[in-house]
């Protein structure tokens, strides 16, 4: 029996099936207020501001307080205790949430809860980038990414539905429960992956380990990371903008009712998912031919998802199944840079600084993605309503569509330099390729 369970704790399709259900549920207990804000603002007398301070300020700065002091610990010590610490915690304190008596209680129990993401993204990626092989490292990126579109999808199904039938706390507390409960079967059947150690003793990886920079800079001073980073932020402000508003755009200039609005939401949320396993599919496939691919992947998904999200804004009001046409293949070919980034960034940052450069574009995310993004659409959409009526949200949500430009600008300089990068973090691979040339 005990050479069996060891046997599950080394399969990594177990790992990542585990860590990927993890992901769901942290981002599920993340989107579920969004879905139980009437009857909680009902009980509690809340305002839309609070309601906005709870759902996504609160999250970015706790993330912002964590996020890369957890990813340097994941780097310096074990990834799985890591993982079900802050899985597990994450999921106490959101479970909290049910027993909230107001504003501030609910606040912490939401705050609290980006413990999970901040600790717990990092560390299953740099158990992931272990436990697989480069050649498979986008596909596996992929669907680790799908958590985040699969609890997207539980909290507007299963959480209304268990709101409806049970209330709004049982709902908050079965979702926290649950992830308190995924995290124990974490730790009892999973191992921690050995580290990469060819990496580790790679010439490149003892200079990294040398220089007195700390891990943050010393990753932000080399341009493929760095630039990498900012074609994530870019990607990111478009796409929680889109996500937090577009259903209003929906009701408010294609007269939709919330549930069909919804709808249409659901199923670009749907085939997301979709669009995000092709994309890390394509990459591992693609890149056998040319390294450059890694980043040309992501290029040939934002530079397609740009005109499709900005000609979905200038529809005429009434125009649904063109609507809902454009809004889907947006949703299908914007999440392509997601898996292609996070492999490249596991592929050439020293196995030392995995997670803090994962910590890094999920800081990205909840900063500038999740914190301004939304809030900065929403103050355009006031200021552009003075003078363009009934129009201020489409061409605010225009302007967050057109950070993709720069997205596809900051992908493509690290087109031509990412083989050179990945040479230097795998120069036993290189060798065997040359020698094949040869």
């Amino acid at each position: 029996m005990h050479d069996r369970q060891q046997d599950i704790g080394t399969r990594p399709r177990y790992t990542l099936a585990l860590l990927t259900a993890l992901a769901a549920l942290a981002y599920m207990d993340r989107q579920i207020l969004a879905v139980l804000i009437q009857p909680v603002k009902a009980e509690f007398l809340l305002s839309d501001l609070q309601i906005g301070l709870i759902t996504g300020l609160g999250f970015s700065l706790t993330f912002a307080l964590l996020g890369i002091p957890l990813g340097r610990l994941a780097d310096c010590g074990e990834r799985r205790g890591l993982v079900v610490w802050c899985r597990g915690l994450g999921g106490v304190l959101g479970a909290a949430g049910a027993a909230a008596t107001g504003f501030w209680t609910l606040l912490f129990s939401r705050a609290g809860g980006a413990i999970s993401d901040a600790g717990g993204g990092p560390a299953s990626m740099a158990m992931l980038a272990d436990l697989y092989p480069a050649s498979q490292r986008s596909r596996v990126m992929s669907v680790f990414g799908t958590g985040g579109s699969i609890g997207a999808l539980m909290a507007m199904v299963l959480g209304g539905w268990l709101a409806q039938h049970y209330g709004w706390r049982w709902a908050m507390g079965l979702v926290g429960f649950s992830a308190l409960v995924l995290a124990l079967l974490l730790r009892f059947t999973v191992r921690e992956p050995l580290r990469a150690l060819a990496q580790a003793t790679a010439p490149h990886a003892s200079i990294h380990q040398a220089t007195p920079r700390g891990a943050v800079r010393e990753i932000w001073s080399q341009p493929v990371t760095r630039w990498l980073i900012i074609g994530a932020a870019c990607a990111l402000v478009a796409g929680y903008s889109f996500g937090a508003w577009n259903t209003a755009l929906l009701v408010r200039r294609h007269g939709l009712s919330l549930q069909n609005a919804g709808w249409i939401s659901g199923s670009a949320a749907l085939v997301s998912v979709f669009g995000g396993l092709w994309s890390g599919a394509l990459t591992d496939r693609l890149t056998r031919l040319d390294k450059r691919w890694q980043q040309g992947v992501p290029l040939i998904g934002l530079g397609i998802a740009l005109p499709c999200g900005l000609a979905y804004l200038m529809l005429p009001p009434g125009a649904v199944v063109a609507a809902a046409c454009l809004i889907v293949a947006y949703a299908f070919f914007i999440v392509w840079w997601v898996a292609p980034t996070y492999a490249a960034l596991s592929l050439v940052v020293p196995a030392s600084r995995r997670a803090t450069a994962s910590a890094m574009v999920l800081l990205a995310g909840a900063i500038v993605g999740n914190g301004f993004g939304p809030i900065f659409t929403g103050w355009l959409s006031d200021l552009l309503s003075v003078t363009l009526p009934g129009d201020g949200l489409r061409y605010a949500l225009a302007c967050m569509v057109a950070m993709l430009a720069p997205g596809v600008y900051a992908f493509a300089r690290v087109l031509p330099t990412y083989p050179a990068a990945y040479a230097a973090a795998h120069p036993a691979q290189a060798e065997v390729s040359r020698a094949v040339v040869e």
